[in-house]
């Protein structure tokens, strides 16, 4: 398994494979351990964990990778939601990652809390993930925090790319050294990952999604932030079976991966159901293509 963190990878042009993998909702991670294990004999290099996606309780990102590390040796990449913590509380996540030897971290302002848990939960908000990377520099040069490899995210499907281009460019000037970007799974989704290539300075990570039928490709269109598919891929699954919505699920990633290989510096792929066979294939797929 890989040895090397994610900020060796990317600066030795190793053109590292990031996979993500969601965390359990329940007290019995025996299955995401074993899956992120799985992944990382695949090829994964590194093995990134949500922050309670969609704003939904799960195992906390941090102490999950932290886990993985200390126990298998594991390269890893929390998420670090700012919606439920102020800077007090992300700090002491932080020095606790440092304490586990984990120095890479990825920010996001963090979805909304869901509509149905609002009126007992709240969310915190008092950064965004731009914010924050600013407090957490502002720390280190304080002494107060050990460096780390700040991450952002960047959204190549915003209706607006180019106020989200702008958006990230403040994200660097506050300290984020790479982004992982939202699905590619549109034409303007890759030019805007070439726009992005020209405008950014720090590493970029091309995002893959394998959609795997014409349900879930239905679904991710019109009810998930960030995800704008073509639709002539959506209706290329129509009728397929599973097998063989998998089967187009590694076409077009790979065929993606080939298209906007030239404008990354590696890849993100986003792990559909905890299907871990096929990404593992489609890991092996890139690795052909990239040769």
């Amino acid at each position: 398994m890989n040895e090397k963190s994610l900020q060796e990878l990317l600066e030795q042009k190793a053109r590292p494979i990031l996979v993500e993998f969601d965390p359990p909702r329940q007290t019995a991670p025996q299955d995401f351990l074993a899956g992120a294990q799985e992944l990382c004999r695949g090829g994964a290099d590194v093995i990134t964990i949500a922050d309670c996606p969609i704003g939904r309780a799960s195992v906390n990102a941090c102490m999950l990778a932290a886990r993985l590390k200390r126990e298998f040796g594991l390269q890893v990449l929390p998420h670090m939601a700012c919606r439920d913590r102020n800077l007090n509380a992300i700090l002491s996540l932080l020095l606790g990652l440092d304490m586990e030897s984990i120095h890479s971290v990825l920010l996001v302002t963090g979805d909304p809390v869901a509509k149905e848990n609002r009126d007992h939960i709240k969310g915190v908000f008092q950064l965004t993930a731009r914010t924050l990377a600013q407090s957490l520099r502002d720390l280190e040069k304080e002494g107060q925090l050990q460096p780390f490899f700040l991450c952002g995210a960047l959204n190549i499907n915003a209706r607006n790319f180019d106020a989200e281009l702008i958006r990230a460019q403040r994200k660097e000037e506050c300290g984020i050294q790479a982004f992982l970007t939202q699905p590619v799974c549109s034409a303007q989704a890759e030019e805007n990952v070439r726009r992005a290539r020209g405008r950014l300075h720090g590493f970029l990570l091309g995002g893959l999604f394998p959609i795997v039928s014409y349900k879930n490709a239905r679904f991710l269109q019109k009810e998930v932030n960030g995800v704008q598919i073509d639709e002539q891929v959506i209706r290329a699954y129509e009728g397929l079976d599973r097998e063989r919505g998998e089967a187009l699920a590694r076409k077009l990633c790979g065929d993606t991966a080939a298209r906007i290989g030239p404008f990354v510096d590696g890849f993100y792929i986003m792990t559909p159901f905890r299907r871990v066979a096929l990404v593992k294939t489609i890991i092996g797929e890139i690795k052909a293509i990239e040769g």
